[in-house]
């Protein structure tokens, strides 16, 4: 008999953070999110996605043992951005039964109605400026940072209950030895003359963040306005992000472009930490994991390009190619292999192309779900 449970407590919070661990526990590929972490995305004191919108969190109990979890999201800046009255599920983990998972969307569903919604998509953890989708290819290497992780049964489950492909997110991984060298040559001359033009290209000032993170905030909000699932970022989401991807890379990977002084573009690119955090039991720091975290973009091997967008009257310039130049520049001087460009709306033609241009390959697929009520 499958019993769930809304989450009211602390304990039931540790339950519901804690779930995943064992249920992965005998999976070399899983990478366990940091504690610490987790706890603040899904407080709804110190999470700024909670000061516009609200979610509640399930756990199924099969007995006294949790098989499962799920979370029902109302954001309200998604329904105001897009006028559409959808809500999301995320954080959606389960053990390989339909009944379980059938239970949990079942309950995620009812929440979502009572709040007069229509219909959902999912997985958001909790939207699309968090982690996001269930993998469907590419099971056998880990996951980049910030990036999900799920059994090869999720696909199955979730349909089970009801829910179908609304679309698909790719990730790319990018060799540095195998980027054509012509394109380099060619991209150098491009910045030259984008140079002339007025349009230039700097590391942002970790220094300065304060005043960065509007800049760059401006950008992320009108280059992604019309991709599929997007939801603006408040001033205070934006910071709280930006500080905590600060302390997760270094200048060499985050670039601004300006156009006499007006910014229009960045890519900001983060060392995989999740080379040394796959060894962190439950995902806890302290007292000795937070140690491992010293100097780590000297210990890891690879990248996660984690964005790069442009102001729409600055796209087909070259602009792009550019800063993907700056990013295998940065491989080199730090000795990287390469790494993931993610995620990809699979129907974003200009970054599919520009990532097959440079000999990437797909590593991995993500879906998102839908369903109308």
């Amino acid at each position: 008999m499958i019993n769930i449970k809304e989450v009211k407590s602390k304990k039931d919070l540790n339950l519901f953070i804690d779930f995943p661990h064992e249920l992965y526990k005998n999976d070399p590929n899983y990478v366990p999110e940091i504690r610490i972490g987790q706890k603040e995305v899904l407080s709804k004191q110190k999470n700024p996605f909670f000061e516009h919108s609200d979610a509640a969190y399930f756990l199924a109990f099969d007995g006294n043992e949790v098989v499962g979890r799920i979370a029902a999201i109302e954001n309200i800046n998604y329904k105001k951005h897009w006028n559409e009255n959808y809500g999301f599920f995320g954080f959606f983990d389960s053990e390989n039964d339909p009944n379980i998972s059938k239970a949990l969307f079942d309950t995620a569903i009812k929440w979502l109605k009572e709040k007069g919604l229509e219909g959902v998509y999912g997985p958001m953890n909790p939207s699309t400026n968090d982690t996001c989708g269930t993998l469907i290819e590419g099971f056998d290497k880990p996951p980049y940072l910030m990036m999900t992780h799920n059994f090869d049964y999720y696909d199955d489950l979730i349909k089970s209950a009801g829910l179908e492909k609304s679309m698909d997110l790719l990730s790319y991984y990018l060799d540095k030895d195998k980027i054509p060298e012509r394109m380099i040559r060619l991209t150098k001359n491009i910045e030259e003359r984008l140079n002339k033009q007025g349009i230039t290209f700097r590391k942002a000032n970790f220094k300065d963040i304060k005043n960065e993170a509007p800049k760059i905030r401006e950008i992320y909000n009108h280059a992604w306005e019309d991709n599929w699932g997007f939801v603006p970022m408040t001033d205070h989401e934006f910071i709280h992000l930006v500080n905590n991807l600060k302390t997760a890379t270094i200048p060499d990977l985050v670039y601004i472009v300006e156009d006499k002084g007006k910014p229009v573009a960045f890519s900001a690119s983060l060392p995989n930490l999740n080379e040394i955090t796959i060894t962190f039991k439950k995902g806890k720091l302290f007292p000795f994991n937070v140690l491992k975290l010293i100097n780590a973009p000297k210990k890891v091997h690879t990248i996660r390009v984690l964005t790069l967008g442009l102001i729409k009257e600055y796209r087909n310039m070259g602009i792009d190619a550019c800063l993907y130049t700056k990013i295998y520049d940065a491989c080199i001087k730090h000795n990287w292999d390469g790494g993931e460009a993610s995620w990809i709306l699979e129907n974003n033609t200009m970054m599919n192309r520009a990532l097959i241009n440079m000999n990437a390959e797909i590593f991995k697929r993500y879906r998102i779900y839908k369903t109308t009520f």
